[in-house]
């Protein structure tokens, strides 16, 4: 077959579709107009199929001919999309945007709710000589439990109270109690370190999330006796709720300190007369704590003859929500709902 001939019905192919492109009012039939010519049963696809009755020397010239038309069939339906864009925009703009309304400030990030408390909590502590310490957000089963003296047969073990990624061996902590073993391992004596961060539990109601923060608290040192965690518990409940907040503590156990106790605080609501907050007690517990047991000293190489500490634990949600009023679910820190989060923001 003559080349020359396939040139010349080649470039009237290309000659239609131009005219015919400018006829199309949206981007499918724009689309549907180039599946009409490039397709493989499209008008240029059948006459691509005469190629074979060329003779070899002058394939070549004739191939790139038909390479050249439908580069400049993609270009000109690019050109052409882009053209209704364009009109779109200009539609829009003249018709519904108003260019003399004044412009929309985005909203300015801050710091969520939980972390202003975290913050603020973990400054009270520093300011006491307290360090930072922070531990592996997945645990071992030795550190999270056997080192703070549970037994094997705890309840905190079961599956109904731990996330286990590979049961009796690696888990997601559960408090944040393994950053204090880890702290004694790793420092030297004396220790005095302030531990916040992420745990996890089996837990969904209003008053939990199965994640949640905590703050605990570690002192080992000569000479260290109950009266030093009061001290220290006092100074952070004053800081944190107020100078006339009144303390007291309960008798209490855990399996890592002896003795233990239930830190209550005035309700700082009604100031003690009773109302629905407190359970019309007047006080609400805000933390556990207590003197390490001598078997997790032990258990770390110190000297519980020599050596004495305390240690206590608070969730930051907890103190959250007692230091905003009206909050009647944990939930609500971690919806990211900007309509409850703006209320904190600074």
């Amino acid at each position: 077959m003559d080349p020359n001939e396939i040139i010349a019905r080649l470039q009237l192919l290309a000659e239609q579709f131009a005219g015919e492109l400018q006829n199309q009012p949206t981007e499918q039939a724009i689309r549907d107009l180039q599946a009409a010519y490039l397709s493989k049963k499209g008008k240029l696809g059948e006459l691509q199929q005469s190629l074979g009755k060329v003779e070899p020397a002058q394939r070549k010239v004739v191939g790139q001919a038909f390479n050249q038309a439908k580069q400049a069939i993609v270009q000109s339906v690019s050109e052409a999309i882009e053209t209704l864009v364009k009109k779109a925009e200009d539609v829009y703009l003249n018709e519904y945007f108003d260019v003399t309304l004044p412009g929309r400030l985005p909203l300015r990030g801050t710091m969520h709710p939980i972390s202003i408390a975290m913050y603020d909590i973990v400054d009270v502590f520093t300011s006491m000589g307290f360090d930072v310490a922070e531990g592996p957000e997945i645990e071992t089963d030795e550190f999270n439990f056997a080192k703070l003296n549970f037994p094997d047969d705890h309840p905190a073990r079961d599956m109904q109270d731990t996330l286990f990624i590979e049961e009796g061996k690696t888990l997601l902590r559960t408090h944040m109690s393994p950053v204090q073993i880890r702290s004694l391992l790793d420092r030297p004596l004396p220790v005095q370190v302030v531990a916040p961060g992420a745990v996890y539990r089996r837990d969904d109601d209003p008053t939990h999330s199965p994640m949640f923060f905590q703050i605990e608290g570690l002192l080992v040192d000569k000479g260290v006796h109950f009266g030093h965690l009061k001290g220290v518990l006092n100074t952070f409940i004053h800081q944190v709720f107020g100078a006339d907040v009144q303390m007291r503590v309960r008798p209490s156990f855990f399996p890592f300190t002896e003795p233990s106790v239930e830190v209550d605080i005035q309700c700082i609501y009604c100031k003690g007369a009773g109302c629905r907050l407190c359970s019309q007690t007047g006080w609400i517990e805000i933390l556990g704590a207590g003197m390490m047991d001598p078997n997790v000293l032990e258990g770390v190489g110190i000297d519980s003859e020599v050596y004495s500490g305390f240690a206590f634990g608070l969730g930051v949600d907890r103190v959250s929500m007692l230091r905003y009023e009206g909050i009647s679910s944990i939930k609500l820190f971690y919806e990211n709902d900007p309509r409850f989060l703006e209320r904190f923001w600074r």
